[in-house]
């Protein structure tokens, strides 16, 4: 009987990433508000970021991961000059999907919670069927 490769990723997972809050991260530079703050697509890019961070060293090659689903709630905000934290678990492998739990924090506070879903392809196939669809 032939043994089977041990699978790329496993729940557990984790990373973490961080971010100085800037003018450009903020909800008026990213058309997402009129407010001086974090804007929410910088949280969530910034939540995506750990979550590609996580699988980073185990990706195999020709392979990466591709967002399919982003649950976030942007509980407060957080002024230019403050450095928020992203942290990503791996807590779901199903075939090529997977799900992480996502926190972002200043300091002790919860900025943002919510989950990611990644689904892992072949990278050339992936960009050569999204020139296709061009």
């Amino acid at each position: 009987m032939q043994e089977q490769p041990e699978p790329a990723f496993a729940p557990g997972l984790t990373a973490q990433v961080e971010l100085t809050v800037t003018d450009a991260d903020t909800a008026q530079a990213v058309g997402s508000g009129d407010v001086p703050v974090l804007g929410t697509p910088r949280v969530v890019a910034l939540a995506e970021a750990a979550t590609v961070a996580a699988t980073a060293t185990r990706m195999p090659a020709g392979m990466t991961t591709v967002g399919l689903r982003v649950e976030l709630d942007h509980r407060a905000p957080t002024p230019v000059g403050r450095t928020v934290r992203a942290q990503a678990r791996l807590v779901t492998v199903d075939g090529r999907r997977l799900l992480f739990e996502v926190a972002v924090t200043d300091g002790s506070d919860t900025v943002a919670q919510g989950r990611v879903e990644r689904v892992l392809v072949d990278r050339q196939r992936f960009v050569e069927r999204a020139s296709r669809t061009a």
